[in-house]
């Protein structure tokens, strides 16, 4: 007669003897448990994000499209959208103004005119762009101190080139974490890795649309130091979600594994993650204390992406490769069933 009867070595641990057994008596969050929410809140910030996309559509910089600046010292205060109106006024290509204070060889201020378009490159727009803002502004000595122009084939091939860095990039780092993680299922860390890769340079992307920043240098080397510092993160969390693996046995369902490793590795990621914000804020402030463009729009992406990439680390990228696992251990027990 067959012994149907569950021992208790057989039995499931409660949630309880887990915690104590393997936390250290401290809860155990369950990330798993709740990766509908997560995965609901990304969905919800991307459809928001891909409407605004169809209806401002993204705003290359002349870096990219082509086109010219000029940068102009002068001293006093000057109302900044009458004068971004006034230099409009001037030409029929759209053009952005960026202001600077306190940092332009004792001048007190400056303000960097971009014309976008290939006429632009042409040097038949703003050739007397400083004649006439003296002649308006005859108190505030606009010198013409700097001046660049980018054609638009040339900025086109940089984009290109830079988008092929962040895919090889992107490429071999999942190609480290397979290689890595193989006795978690490598390949599958690696492409759930990559995923939350994308979600984070996603919210990058899509910041840059909502708020009609255009994409430039700064956005490349925003998503470059993003995919690093998310990986890192990811990294850590497989570390010891391998680690709990071994001690924990194959018994213990991976979605266990995977909670008590991120609850034994989130306090050290959101501190992480916490000091690194708390580094760039302070870039952000001095850069607002004295109006440095160039720096606020890659500290403040930078600010976004940290918080993305803590996020979807411990709510996107686990939570994939849990259902995976998942799903290859279902279709295992199906094969030998037959």
């Amino acid at each position: 007669m067959a012994n149907n009867v569950q021992t208790k070595a057989d039995a499931p641990m409660t949630a309880q003897e887990i915690r104590d057994k393997y936390n250290g008596g401290r809860r155990v969050l369950d990330f798993t448990g709740k990766k509908k929410i997560f995965f609901g809140i990304s969905l919800g910030i991307i459809l928001i994000g891909i409407i605004f996309s169809f209806v401002f559509h993204p705003v290359l910089d002349i870096q990219f499209s082509g086109g010219s600046t000029k940068t102009f010292s002068f001293k006093g205060d000057i109302d900044h959208n009458k004068l971004h109106s006034f230099i409009q006024d001037k030409t029929e290509d759209n053009i952005t103004t960026t202001f600077s204070s306190g940092v332009v060889g004792g001048t007190g201020n400056s303000v960097t005119v971009q014309f976008a378009g290939q006429k632009a490159v042409d040097g038949n727009i703003g050739s007397t762009l400083e004649a006439d803002l003296q002649k308006e502004y005859p108190d505030a000595d606009f010198t013409l101190i700097e001046e660049n122009s980018v054609d638009a084939s040339m900025g086109m091939s940089f984009l290109l080139k830079c988008l092929v860095a962040v895919a090889l990039a992107s490429v071999l780092m999942v190609l480290y974490v397979t290689i890595r993680f193989k006795k978690i299922g490598g390949l599958s860390a690696g492409v759930m890795a990559l995923v939350a890769l994308f979600h984070d340079v996603a919210m990058i992307f899509f910041m840059y649309v909502i708020f009609r920043w255009p994409i430039d240098s700064n956005f490349i080397a925003v998503v470059l130091m993003i995919l690093g510092y998310s990986l890192n993160d990811t990294i850590v969390i497989y570390d010891r979600v391998r680690e709990q693996r071994k001690l924990m046995g194959r018994r213990v369902p991976v979605g266990t594994v995977f909670n008590v490793s991120c609850s034994k590795t989130m306090r050290r990621t959101i501190m992480t993650s916490v000091t690194t914000l708390l580094a760039i804020l302070t870039v952000y402030i001095v850069a607002t204390a004295f109006n440095i463009s160039s720096v606020k729009g890659f500290a403040l992406p930078m600010m976004i992406g940290v918080i993305s990439g803590c996020y979807s680390s411990l709510c996107i990228a686990g939570p994939l490769w849990v259902i995976w696992q998942n799903y290859k251990a279902k279709k295992k027990a199906e094969a030998k069933a037959k």
